[in-house]
């Protein structure tokens, strides 16, 4: 392919991302859907497609994707979740395999157990991204968005592992369970160690943080550095990434300064919504992949082996989330369990997104002896048909069904949480101005100009929590005066960015100055907050 076409299907991919974007914006649609559907459309039109390198998936786009939403999740409310999280990540990635196994070795003609649990193992982890997308927009309870981000950042080190030893069984016609269970908890132990290692790493590392460009070069570089050092190691470099994430994610608002967060922030969701994007037309795009070998098999074995992989798919996870649960009820244990409501949404938050296709398509041509792998083809079509009937087929209903449910968090709750948070540094700061005026009286002045901007900006968050615990539903009420004290900030702000660019164009000041004031006034504007805080 040359330059120029490859340029021009970049450029292309990044116009179907951003139209995706808007669409979902404005229709409610989970963006992954559609791209996924727009990635099959182009897939189907004459022209070059772009295939899937399972490689390049597995080592440069899982461990930045896996990374940032480690970053982003909470260490805390993972381990309050731990039980439910490792439930799912583990033990239903296990059960899934090994059922998709049985089917196959059952019903499927000709296919083996080994090459079942391979595909089982593909199917198996889901990919959050779109719940979550979709989760978040409705308003899904924070303790079901952890539970779904902690699964989706732990099953692929478990899938891959599964895989890594039902590709072994196949070649060699003996599988192992022991063995398999053995593997994963040294590949886990390992990782977990890589993990650990390299967080503390980024932690010796924090003064070089303080320079947002060094702090971007560090964060964008750690996912890479822990993924390569666990593969390396022969352990569970996803594993690696994600552990790193969640302890240098928990550490982050002790290290760097104000100016390293917030462009290392902006950083990773431009370097989000850029692989996301790809990742999910490139699903798409795998169709004539995944339909050119299937000419030499039965109609009926296609449909049944299809049957088995998306019907254990998709009914294990709620029988597994029932049982659970009534097990969690007879033991009487002290964590908090889950209610029918949020069974069935974690039940229809199961899907399935690239990595579950990376990770079939990893399957060697041949085996040791150079003969074809078993069922390859069957195998890489009966994963495509999962990826696309949960990824569309249940991230199109998501939504509604979160509604229908009646699932939502309670937003004055948080709102009240939030402001008595801000009431509280508010006072921290003010007791460390009562000490500096003790110490350094000739700052009395500075400090209580200060001072009072603290007391006046306290008595807006005591006004604000008044309008919170007063309020009668669980939406977060709207107060005007102070939808108009926001609106007037941002018209006073606009008025400062409009009067230097005045200066500029009539060269009295330098575009260097025009860049640098307006980062301050972008700085202001950015901390005004949202008229639901």
């Amino acid at each position: 392919m040359n330059p120029e076409t490859l340029l021009l299907m970049g450029l292309g991919a990044v116009v179907i991302i951003a139209a995706a974007r808007w669409i979902g914006a404005r229709t409610g649609l989970p963006a992954a859907a559609l791209l996924a559907v727009a990635g099959i459309v182009y897939a189907v039109l004459p022209g070059p497609n772009i295939s899937l390198d399972p490689h390049i998936v597995l080592t440069f786009v899982l461990p930045p994707l896996l990374y940032s939403a480690a970053l982003e999740s909470s260490l805390l409310a993972i381990r309050a979740n731990l039980r439910i999280v490792i439930g799912l990540s583990v033990l239903l990635v296990f059960a899934t395999a090994l059922l998709v196994g049985a089917g196959f070795g059952l019903f499927v003609a000709g296919a083996t157990f080994a090459a079942g649990v391979a595909v089982g193992a593909a199917v198996a982890p889901p990919d959050p991204v779109a719940a979550l997308a979709v989760g978040r927009k409705v308003g899904l309870p924070p303790r079901l968005v952890t539970i779904i981000q902690g699964e989706g950042l732990l099953n692929d080190a478990t899938a891959l592992t599964i895989l890594n030893v039902a590709v072994a069984a196949a070649v060699s016609g003996h599988f192992s369970l022991p063995k398999a269970a053995g593997l994963f908890v040294l590949a886990a132990a390992g990782g977990t160690a890589v993990g650990v290692g390299v967080a503390y790493l980024v932690r010796l590392l924090r003064p070089l943080a303080r320079d947002p460009l060094l702090a971007n070069a560090i964060s964008l570089a750690t996912p890479f550095v822990a993924y390569y050092i666990g593969e390396q190691l022969h352990v569970s470099g996803v594993l690696a990434v994600v552990v790193a994430g969640l302890i240098v994610g928990h550490d982050t608002p002790r290290s760097g300064t104000g100016a390293s967060r917030l462009q290392t922030n902006a950083v990773w969701r431009l370097v989000d919504f850029l692989l996301e994007g790809i990742v999910f037309l490139l699903i798409g795009q795998q169709l004539p992949a995944v339909m050119r070998g299937l000419a030499k098999y039965q109609t009926s074995t296609v449909v049944i082996a299809v049957a088995v992989t998306v019907g254990v798919t998709l009914l294990l996870r709620p029988v597994w989330l029932s049982l659970t649960q009534a097990a969690h009820l007879l033991l009487r244990r002290e964590d908090e369990g889950l209610n029918a409501r949020e069974i069935a949404a974690l039940s229809w938050a199961g899907t399935r997104g690239v990595i579950s296709l990376a990770a079939v398509f990893t399957l060697p041509l041949t085996t040791g002896a150079g003969e074809p792998f078993p069922d390859r083809d069957l195998l890489l079509f009966c994963t495509f048909v999962v990826v696309l009937v949960t990824l569309v087929g249940q991230g199109l209903t998501f939504a509604p069904l979160v509604r229908r449910l009646g699932l939502r968090a309670n937003e004055v709750d948080e709102a009240r949480q939030r402001n008595e948070a801000r009431m509280a540094s508010v006072h921290a700061a003010l007791e460390r101005l009562d000490d500096l005026e003790e110490d350094e009286p000739g700052d009395a002045p500075t400090i209580e100009a200060l001072r009072g901007r603290m007391q006046e900006r306290l008595r807006r968050y005591e006004h604000r929590l008044d309008v919170l615990q007063s309020a009668e539903s669980d939406e977060v009420p709207v107060s005007e005066h102070y939808e108009s004290a926001l609106r007037i900030q941002r018209l006073a702000i606009e008025a400062q960015r409009e009067e230097l660019l005045r200066w500029r164009d009539a060269g009295n000041l330098p575009d260097e100055g025009l860049r640098r004031l307006e980062r301050e006034l972008d700085h202001e504007e950015r901390v005004l907050p949202d008229r639901r805080e």
